[in-house]
């Protein structure tokens, strides 16, 4: 009876075994790179051969951010869940696995995880262990796979990455793409702090020139006749085309308009409600 019950054992074992497909590149061919480098976005990749690619990015914004993304050549056909663990190697041995997250196997999408996962999986390949997801096979009930992210050649690339994460610009495209700048007294003289905001127009679009559309809509106080406050408001617009032109945008997609006293943003009683109608309101759009 005992002798059966191992012999069942042993079976359903090695069946399991046998249905285990395994992805991951060799120690010879594990190949980390660099491959988004601007201040804009950093991009950390890695192929698996017959299986697709594995991509760790971090994207400029005002917070930290981090997501890793497993793009499969044969994208799913169903539903699911993937476990994802941190695998030592076979060289290391007495060492235990770790399970890091689920991930959620979405149909017809690549698979991805969200920043904390995705910083502990670096962690554990900067450690030498192997990230590794295991999941049900969508195209065959007999097969398990198992997509594995060798830890060999990660140090350099991974160093550079994380430069490349320190220099993200601390804003996104969001934070910029709607901005009101303000101005001093009867000039085309931006206050200090809009001088900030447009530097970090700058900033955006020497990495990014690739807009849509550019609205400038110049507008002045009322003191002074109506006709100079409207010339006003077009010198100022005209100056921030200037710029965003320098910078490399294509004139044809910046449209300027004047509006002059018209459209108050606060009524024009007081000094400071007047300095609030002084402004430059800049709408950016994307492809």
């Amino acid at each position: 009876m005992k002798k059966s019950v191992l012999a069942i054992s042993l079976l359903m074992s090695f069946s399991a075994t046998a249905g285990l497909r395994h992805y991951s590149a060799t120690i010879e061919d594990s190949n980390w790179q660099l491959s988004q480098n601007t201040r804009l976005q950093c991009t950390l990749s890695h192929q698996l051969p017959g299986y697709g690619e594995a991509m760790f990015t971090s994207m400029a914004s005002k917070q930290l951010n981090m997501e890793f993304e497993l793009d499969m050549l044969r994208l799913p056909r169903n539903y699911g869940v993937a476990a994802v663990y941190s695998v030592p190697p076979k060289w290391m041995p007495g060492q235990t696995q770790k399970q890091i997250a689920d991930m959620s196997i979405r149909k017809q999408y690549s698979g991805d995880l969200p920043e904390k996962a995705a910083w502990t999986m670096l962690s554990e390949l900067e450690k030498g262990y192997w990230p590794t997801l295991y999941y049900q096979d969508w195209y065959s009930d007999y097969d398990r796979v198992a997509v594995g992210l060798n830890a060999s050649n990660f140090s350099q690339p991974y160093y550079e990455f994380a430069q490349c994460v320190s220099n993200l610009l601390p804003f996104s495209f969001d934070d910029i793409a709607y901005t009101v700048l303000s101005y001093k007294s009867n000039s085309i003289d931006l206050t200090k702090y809009s001088q900030k905001r447009l530097q970090m127009i700058g900033d955006y679009l020497k990495e990014d020139t690739d807009l849509e559309l550019v609205l400038l809509d110049g507008y002045s106080d009322s003191y002074g006749g109506r006709w100079n406050n409207k010339q006003l408001s077009i010198r100022r617009a005209v100056e921030i085309k200037t710029f965003f032109s320098d910078m490399g945008v294509d004139p044809a997609r910046i449209e300027v308009t004047g509006h002059g006293e018209r459209r108050h943003s606060a009524p024009n009683t007081t000094k400071q409600s007047r300095a609030t109608n002084r402004r430059v309101v800049i709408r950016m759009a994307k492809p």
